[in-house]
C-alpha cells in the first residue's frame, strides 16, 4: 500500500512514521509513506495555500494547490474531467465527515494509494470537498488545531490490519469493537497482587471456560459502555 500525506507541517510525521506499528510496516515493505508539502505546490509567488473566506470568516485552503499537489501525485487531471481510478482513494479530514471506526477503517484496506489531505484553519474551500476528496473522514466530535493528528490515527489505526505487520492475528481478531464489542479484562503476573486475585477461571487452562468467560465480560463491558454497539450488531 502507498499513502500520501499532503500538508503544510511535513515535519509533525516524523515521530509516528519513524515509530513502533507504522515503522514496522515500512520496514517490511508492507507500505510506503510519502510526506508532501502543500506550499510546494503553490503557484502564489510567496507559497501561500489559503485566502481569507468570503463573506467574512477566518482562512480557508485555496482549491488550486490542493488539486495541484494531488494531481502531481497521481499523473493526471482531476478535473473537470474526472478519471475513474479504483486503486487509490483521496480522503479529506474534517470535523464534516463520517466519524471513523473499525468497520469504515477495514474498507481502506483494499485501495493500492491512499492521497491523505491534512487541512488548518477554517478548513478547505468548498470544492475541494466536494470535487476533489473522494471520502471525508471525521475522528470525533471535538476541534483539533488541524487535521494532521487526525491523519496520524487513521495510518496508526490502518497499518495494523495489513497482514503480516502484527505478528499475532489473534490479538487483532480479539480487540475491543470487532464484532460491536469492546476487549474483554486481561491479567498477568502476579496472580496476587496486594489482595486483588487473577479471577480463577483464566487459571484454570479450561480454554473453553476461558473462552466463555471473555465472552460474557466483552458482552457486559459492551452493555454498560457502549450499549449502542450492541444495538448496531
Amino acid at each position: 500500500m502507498i499513502i500520501d500525506i499532503i500538508t503544510i507541517f511535513p515535519k509533525m510525521f516524523s515521530p509516528v512514521l519513524d515509530e513502533s506499528i507504522v515503522k514496522r510496516a515500512r520496514g517490511k515493505g508492507l507500505a510506503k509513506i510519502y510526506v508532501h508539502n502543500l506550499r510546494d505546490y503553490s503557484d502564489d509567488p510567496h507559497k501561500k495555500i489559503d485566502a481569507p473566506s468570503y463573506g467574512g470568516g477566518g482562512m480557508v485552503f485555496k482549491p488550486q494547490p490542493l488539486f495541484s499537489a494531488v494531481e502531481a501525485i497521481v499523473g493526471y487531471r482531476l478535473y473537470p474531467r474526472k478519471r475513474k481510478d479504483n486503486a487509490k482513494r483521496i480522503i479529506l479530514f474534517s470535523p464534516k465527515g463520517k466519524t471513523l471506526n473499525q468497520r469504515l477503517i477495514k474498507k481502506f484496506l483494499k485501495y493500492e494509494r491512499l492521497i491523505l489531505i491534512a487541512p488548518r484553519y477554517e478548513g478547505v474551500d468548498e470544492r475541494v470537498t466536494k470535487h476533489l476528496a473522494e471520502e471525508v473522514i471525521s475522528i470525533g466530535d471535538y476541534v483539533l488545531s488541524g487535521a494532521e493528528l487526525a491523519t496520524m490515527v487513521f495510518i496508526d489505526c490502518l497499518m495494523r490490519l495489513i497482514p503480516g505487520v502484527v505478528s499475532s492475528k489473534e490479538s487483532i481478531q480479539k480487540e475491543s469493537f470487532e464484532n460491536n464489542l469492546l476487549d474483554y479484562p486481561h491479567y498477568t503476573r502476579p496472580k496476587d497482587f496486594r489482595g486483588l486475585k487473577v479471577p480463577q477461571t483464566l487459571l484454570s487452562g479450561d480454554h473453553k471456560r476461558i473462552d466463555e468467560w471473555r465472552n460474557t465480560k466483552a458482552v457486559d463491558i459492551t452493555k454498560k459502555k457502549r450499549p449502542d454497539l450492541l444495538k448496531s450488531k
